[in-house]
């Protein structure tokens, strides 16, 4: 049986990968941190539900509607990525006699 030939990394190559790990390790600590955490999880959910229903539709000549909601996905899943600054109140307390 022939001796596996080991290949040490530089310190280089450890230091980025040691980087990069320590970027995922940050971006999962800022999902946690996220306020909508509910919403994400349940837009997965939909996600999947939406997509079936897609293929559906385009299976049964209906690609309008397939497209639609691969459409509606794709700009819904845009805004998820969003991180939100600040919640947004609607109130028209202080806006008064400006229409």
């Amino acid at each position: 049986m022939a001796k596996r030939s080991y290949q040490r990394r530089s310190e280089d190559e450890r230091i980025k990968d040691l980087e990069a790990k320590v970027a995922q390790l940050r971006e999962k600590l800022e999902r946690k941190q996220r306020t909508d955490g509910p919403v994400l999880k349940e837009f997965k959910k939909l996600q999947k539900l939406l997509h079936h229903f897609a293929i559906t539709a385009h299976e049964h000549q209906r690609a309008d509607i397939g497209n639609m909601v691969d459409a509606f996905t794709a700009g819904l899943g845009r805004q998820i990525d969003l991180v939100p600054d600040e919640p947004r109140r609607r109130s028209r307390a202080g806006s008064e006699g400006n229409w």
